[in-house]
């Protein structure tokens, strides 16, 4: 069965919006919600970057029944991985088990506050095998000590441990992440609904009984041009894709990089306006690609509360009436 979910967007919202966002979602119906984990917007008119981790806190203790994750956190430079774990347990403590924590070799943007220079791909991606490494054993309440080419943990436990531990989803773009990360993870997050990386996910891990966890923007509105012009002054980031994403500064690089991405050349990536029929024709490539759980991520701050009340109910009955069953 096809589960969907909701973005709580750090980037276009304030945290107490979006604690507020998240029990709305939760009441129309979502079955899950992820967070974004960003230092800085995309886009300066996106106008946020409140912390995640104390929205998801607030958020955990504001509802029951939604599954929560992150989508995704970077443990490799902003954050030591050992903060990770703690955050994570705790947040799933304080979930009651709904927690899931998605990580991610990360991006320019939110990294390189820290001041430390924005490492190469392959290097990222080594890293983030040996922060996931230092997680899993955190999360088992021994004593770790440990040194890789990295990272160091020197005699650190974590005292609140949630039964379990936390499930790890690890978010992958092609053949040689799915082989260094599959082991490590017990979902998949990716953003393209690509059934080659589905595939490969599953020879990797020798079943298929981990979830695949996809994400897509719509802008759903009232007016279709009002739709579109929201997505390009918000969305127009996403039209450069993930080798682009990675390695832009700043909220200002990304407007230099996008000046010449054109409202039509968006509206045909994200599916803008109020045909509800349409969102579901734009989300159908995920199930069919094998998607387990899909996130939706409404553009902008100043229709999300209309689309929650107006739109999110009757766009999920026809989405479950649509996707798969089993």
């Amino acid at each position: 069965m096809t589960r969907f979910g909701y973005t709580l967007m750090t980037e276009q919202s304030g945290p107490r919006e979006l604690v507020s966002y998240a029990v709305d979602a939760e009441r129309v119906g979502f079955e899950f919600a992820v967070s974004s984990d960003h230092f800085s917007p995309w886009l300066v008119s996106q106008g946020h970057a409140p912390n995640a981790w104390t929205m998801l806190g607030a958020v955990a203790h504001a509802t029951s029944t939604m599954d929560l994750a992150t989508y995704v956190t970077c443990p490799i430079q902003r954050y030591h991985p050992a903060v990770v774990a703690q955050q994570a347990a705790t947040l799933q403590i304080l979930s009651e088990g709904r927690f899931m924590l998605g990580l991610g070799s990360g991006e320019n943007l939110n990294e390189h506050v820290t001041g430390e220079g924005w490492p190469p791909v392959d290097q990222r991606q080594d890293m983030l095998v040996e922060a996931t490494t230092i997680i899993r054993e955190l999360m088992s309440g021994e004593l770790v000590t440990w040194e890789g080419d990295y990272f160091r943990v020197d005699s650190a436990r974590l005292w609140d441990v949630p039964d379990g531990g936390v499930p790890l989803g690890l978010a992958v773009s092609g053949p040689k992440s799915i082989a260094r990360f599959a082991p490590l993870a017990d979902h998949l997050v990716t953003t393209e609904p690509d059934d080659e990386l589905v595939k490969g996910w599953d020879e990797a891990k020798g079943s298929t009984d981990s979830r695949k966890i996809g994400q897509i923007p719509i802008s759903w509105g009232p007016g279709r041009e009002e739709a579109i012009e929201r997505a390009h002054d918000q969305f127009r980031w996403f039209a450069g894709g993930w080798a682009v994403n990675a390695d832009l500064p700043t909220p200002a690089g990304f407007a230099g990089a996008t000046k010449f991405v054109r409202p039509e050349d968006v509206a045909e990536q994200i599916p803008c306006g109020p045909d509800l029929d349409e969102i579901v024709e734009a989300v159908k490539p995920f199930w069919e690609a094998g998607f387990t759980d899909i996130a939706l991520v409404q553009v902008g701050d100043a229709l999300q509360q209309r689309f929650l009340d107006e739109a999110a109910a009757p766009l999920l009955e026809k989405l479950r009436s649509a996707a798969p069953t089993s």
